[in-house]
């Protein structure tokens, strides 16, 4: 039997390589803890708000085009580009997170993710939230700010339909359809903001805010936010 030839690293495309490290650090199995983390998910299906797809799909929707997945990614895409520095990033988004549990909820996976892509790619940073840390350490990959967006909002709307599926529940087809019916509008918001500057920070998701602040005293949590 003939031994497949196997291609040596360096004449891989550098552009494949990047977005296959990409999509591991955004992955479910990176130890960032992301499945511990509702968004505010556990509090409404506890008071039996979203109760099936089609309301996980609103609520979704929603959370991407106005609330924090909509100022994640603006964050992202300028440290991404350099447009501001991560300090200051890191800044904004804690006076963006409506309670104290979702800045818990973005600064602890920030701080995962850090030690381990620090690790990964011979960097030193440290103690900034998620989507800014995402944006910094993406810099050291070709892949156009876009690209990195896109995969950022898919693994975002991924992890909370993953908690729809545990805890409404939702039949593993019927999640899978959410998610692939929001692939559109992800990457719609991905083209728009990957040029987006401080002007376009804001949102308006207030019942997703009240969500967060009521979880942090809930009789029975099954997640930390």
């Amino acid at each position: 039997m003939t031994t497949p030839t196997r291609i040596p690293t360096a004449m891989a495309d550098p552009a494949t390589a990047d977005l296959l490290r990409l999509s591991q650090w955004l992955s479910p199995a990176f130890p960032v803890g992301g499945y511990a983390y509702s968004h505010g998910l556990d509090w409404w299906i506890a008071e039996r708000r979203l109760t099936e797809a089609a309301a996980i799909a609103g609520w979704l929707s929603d959370t991407l085009a106005h609330g924090a997945g909509r100022n994640d990614a603006i964050l992202l895409s300028m440290t991404h580009r350099g447009a501001v520095a991560p300090a200051e990033a890191a800044d904004l988004a804690a006076a963006l997170a409506a309670s104290a549990e979702r800045w818990r909820e973005t600064a602890a996976q920030g701080r995962a993710f850090l030690v381990l892509t620090n690790r990964l790619i011979g960097t030193g940073l440290s103690d900034l939230p998620l989507p800014v840390a995402v944006g910094a350490q993406a810099r050291h990959l070709s892949l156009a700010t876009e690209t990195v967006l896109a995969l950022y909002l898919q693994a975002f709307a991924g992890n909370l339909v993953s908690v729809a599926t545990r805890a409404v529940p939702l039949g593993q087809s019927e999640a899978q359809a959410v998610l692939a019916d929001l692939a559109p509008d992800i990457a719609a918001m991905a083209a728009d903001l990957a040029t987006a500057d401080l002007a376009d920070l804001g949102g308006a998701v207030p019942a997703g805010d009240l969500a967060a602040i009521l979880h942090e005293t809930q009789d029975v949590r099954l997640y930390l936010t």
